[in-house]
């Protein structure tokens, strides 16, 4: 039976009676077919299940979404208690930053943090690292399960637990796709019937990525054929996110707005004929 606490407390009492290897899978809510493969997985190379729902303030600018972004704690209980979770963490602000968000000790991102997803959205990988390091102390796990659609992401996150010494398995999972090729993700719950025809260039960018010597130029050509898109980045970049090399393989990584929903997309790709 799956057990969910809101309190640091609780947490604590519960987290201590669970039995062997835990992995945690840290989320925002709104939980859809993407979380359920990180759970999936989670019970593959765990013995116990922590499943965390938090809308993280720190992670969103004053114009962003943070007040309407899809808020689903029910429907994610049910999700959980079918997948097997043993226990859900969904805290409130207050009870994370009890003292507030101002003079609040943080986690900084480092230089990775200011490029793409941090160079558009300055303070955005504090945030994030912030309250991951938070989770990553309160429920003590073993392991962690990020999603590589996330790319960005799931690369700090490694390298704070590297840099930090937190000794937890950082384990990544593949980007989970609608029918229509669409990564999963909770804002595509925000987009129209005509957004949606226009995001659908970003994985039909990544197809014509993969399936080019020239990544990064078939990319470009296939999102700049939709004038419904609003195209924030589109690169290649080293596996571990460094410059691209001249050949070889590499990361294509795509941020863009369909109407007012940004997505991000991304995929490993070869650069040159070394395919």
């Amino acid at each position: 039976m799956t057990v969910a606490v809101h309190t640091k407390a609780d947490l604590a009492k519960a987290r201590a009676a669970l039995p062997g290897r835990v992995a945690v899978v840290p989320t925002m809510g709104a939980l859809h077919d993407g979380h359920r493969a990180l759970i999936k997985r989670a019970k593959e190379v765990a013995d116990s299940v922590v499943v965390t729902v938090f809308v993280n303030p720190l992670q969103f600018r004053p114009n962003e979404d943070l007040d309407t972004y899809p808020r689903t704690l029910e429907a994610d209980l049910a999700m959980c208690g079918a997948e097997g979770v043993d226990l859900v963490f969904a805290p409130s602000v207050n009870e994370m930053y009890p003292d507030g968000r101002d003079g609040l000790t943080t986690v900084h991102a480092g230089p990775d943090g200011e490029i793409l997803e941090g160079a558009s959205r300055p303070g955005f990988f504090t945030g994030v690292l912030t309250v991951v390091s938070k989770l990553f102390h309160l429920t003590r796990p073993d392991a962690a399960l990020f999603g590589e659609k996330d790319f960005q992401q799931l690369a700090m996150v490694r390298r704070m637990v590297r840099d930090l010494d937190m000794g937890i398995d950082v384990v990544a999972v593949a980007t989970d796709r609608e029918p229509d090729g669409l990564a999963r993700s909770s804002r595509n719950v925000f987009l129209s019937e005509a957004e949606r025809a226009a995001a659908l260039a970003i994985p039909r960018a990544v197809e014509a990525a993969q399936a080019s010597p020239d990544p990064l130029a078939a990319a470009q050509k296939t999102l700049s054929a939709e004038p419904g898109l609003d195209v924030d980045y589109v690169v290649v970049r080293a596996t571990d996110l460094g410059e691209a090399p001249a050949q070889g393989p590499a990361r294509l990584l795509i941020a863009a707005k369909a109407g007012t929903t940004r997505l991000i997309d991304n995929a490993p790709v070869v650069i040159g004929d070394a395919r």
